[in-house]
């Protein structure tokens, strides 16, 4: 299997850093450009043993330039299928490794898609994540479900709001303010009657009430 070596664009590389407030180094390869250059190991990889691929992930994620770990996540999403709930813990202490909001969104992508199509287990995934101690964590636990729509957990969704309602972190309640605005296009009502009887922050309030009817 060949390893995946992105070649270096060094005024892209600086844009992209400066995007993410000089964090992280980049090659300075954008999304569509890694996609084509990691085809091929996305499909070898799906021949690997857990292990193999565990291994693989690792060794990416571990790789210094910004755009690995995204390989690395890649690699974990095309897989999501093959892996059972004990396999997808393994997953868990990537999240708050070399982490920003970008990384624990696509991470957050991962678990939610294998929580999907695994819906009996969601719950249990969701509980791997719900009241952890790092934020990161419990940014997963809010933003979970966010492509299930009809097939939404409203009870685990308001837990997982009303637990942080008063966290004071930027990403959490952006968190709270994303779940509720995706959640109000499939039930207006209940993300309505949620905001007005519960004390959110403002800027949840905000965002959450974006597509709901102007009153």
């Amino acid at each position: 299997m060949n390893e995946v070596i992105f070649p270096k664009n060094k005024d892209k590389a600086e844009q992209m850093s400066a995007y993410m407030k000089h964090l992280f180094p980049f090659a300075g390869i954008p999304a569509p450009e890694r996609a084509i250059l990691e085809k091929e190991l996305l499909k070898a990889s799906k021949k690997l043993s857990f292990s193999e691929l565990f291994d693989l992930i690792s060794f990416y994620y571990n790789k210094r330039e910004r755009e690995y770990q995204y390989v690395a996540i890649d690699l974990a999403t095309a897989n999501y299928k093959r892996f059972s709930f004990e396999e997808m813990l393994r997953f868990k202490p990537f999240v708050v490794e070399k982490v920003w909001w970008d990384s624990v969104d696509a991470w957050r992508k991962f678990f939610g898609l294998w929580g999907f199509h695994y819906l009996e287990e969601m719950p249990q995934l969701f509980d791997a994540f719900f009241g952890e101690e790092n934020f990161w964590h419990r940014r997963i636990a809010i933003n979970l479900q966010l492509l299930y729509k009809e097939k939404t957990n409203t009870v685990l969704l308001k837990k997982a709001i009303i637990y942080d309602k008063t966290t004071d972190e930027f990403f959490i309640q952006k968190a709270i303010g994303w779940s509720l605005r995706q959640h109000s296009k499939i039930d207006p009502s209940w993300v309505e009657d949620l905001i007005k009887s519960t004390d959110l922050s403002p800027l949840a309030i905000r965002e959450g009430s974006k597509y709901l009817p102007k009153t």
